[in-house]
C-alpha cells in the first residue's frame, strides 16, 4: 500500500512556530507530526510514502530523507506554488493513476486509526474515494443540566452524534478525473463525488482509537499530554 502525505501548507495559524519549521515537523509528544504519521502507517503495513511538499520543503527532506532511518521508502512531489489539497494531488496524478487504491493523509493529524476498513470499503463499493470519519470534539466545556441545576461538567467532550472529516482518505485511480489543478479537495472533488454517490465513509470511534488535528498552540500542548498519558500511540488501545 502506498500513502501520500499532504505536507506543503504554510501552517499560518501556528505562526511564529511555522516561520522556520513546516507544520508537519512541529513536535507532539517529543516527535514531529510527520514521524508520528509514518510510524502509524508503517504499523499497518505501509512501506512506501510520497510526500507532497512545497513550503520549507528542504526542512522536511532533511528530517526524513529517503525514509531509511524509519524503515520505509520516501519520495517527493514538489509544488512550486501553493496548489491546495486537490491541486497537490493533481500534481501527483502520475503516481495515483498507477495504483488501484492509495491512502492520502493530511499533514496535520496525529492518530492510530486502522486504515484497512476504509481501503476495503472503497474496493468493495467500487467507490472513487473514502473518508475516515471521526466524532466531533466540542471546542467548549459542556454543562450537564437538570432543570436549573448544574449536575456536572464535561471538558471538551467528543460528540458522537456528529462526524467530521478525519483527514485520512482512500482514493482509487479514478479520482484523477475529478481533480482540479488548484483548490482544496474538501471544496471541489469531494462534493462532486458525493453528489454522484461515489464517496463513502467509515466511522471510527474515539476511543478506542486516538485522533487529533493539530491546528493551534493548544492542540500541540493537549495532544502531547494525551499521547504521553496513553504511553504512546502504538499499538492502538482496544
Amino acid at each position: 500500500m502506498l500513502a501520500l502525505i499532504l505536507a506543503g501548507g504554510y501552517g499560518k495559524r501556528l505562526r511564529p512556530l511555522t516561520e522556520q519549521k513546516p507544520k508537519p515537523l512541529l513536535e507532539v509528544a517529543g516527535k514531529p507530526v510527520l514521524v508520528h504519521q509514518i510510524e502509524w502507517l508503517k504499523y499497518y503495513g505501509v512501506q512506501e510514502f510520497v510526500l507532497l511538499v512545497g513550503y520549507l520543503k528542504e526542512k522536511i527532506i532533511e528530517e526524513v530523507g529517503s525514509g531509511s532511518r524509519l524503515g520505509v521508502r520516501i519520495t517527493y512531489v514538489v509544488e512550486d506554488s501553493p496548489l491546495g489539497t486537490a491541486g497537490a494531488l493533481w500534481n501527483a496524478r502520475h503516481i495515483i493513476e498507477k495504483e488501484p487504491v492509495v491512502l492520502v493523509v493530511n499533514g496535520d493529524i496525529v492518530t492510530n486509526i486502522d486504515p484497512g476498513p476504509l481501503v476495503n470499503l472503497v474496493q468493495e463499493r467500487k467507490a472513487t474515494a473514502g473518508i475516515a470519519a471521526v466524532p466531533l470534539r466540542s471546542p467548549y466545556g459542556i454543562l450537564e443540566l437538570e432543570d436549573s441545576n448544574v449536575s456536572g461538567f464535561r471538558e471538551k467532550p467528543l460528540i458522537h452524534d456528529y462526524w467530521i472529516n478525519g483527514g485520512l482518505y482512500a482514493v482509487s485511480s479514478e479520482i484523477v478525473k475529478y481533480l482540479p489543478d488548484h483548490g482544496d479537495i474538501e471544496k471541489t472533488t469531494f462534493p462532486q463525488l458525493a453528489s454522484m454517490k461515489k464517496l463513502v465513509a467509515v466511522r471510527y470511534e474515539i476511543p478506542p482509537y486516538y485522533w487529533r488535528s493539530i491546528d493551534t498552540f493548544k492542540d500541540l500542548e493537549e495532544a502531547s499530554k494525551e499521547i504521553e498519558d496513553l504511553g504512546g500511540l502504538l499499538p492502538p488501545r482496544h
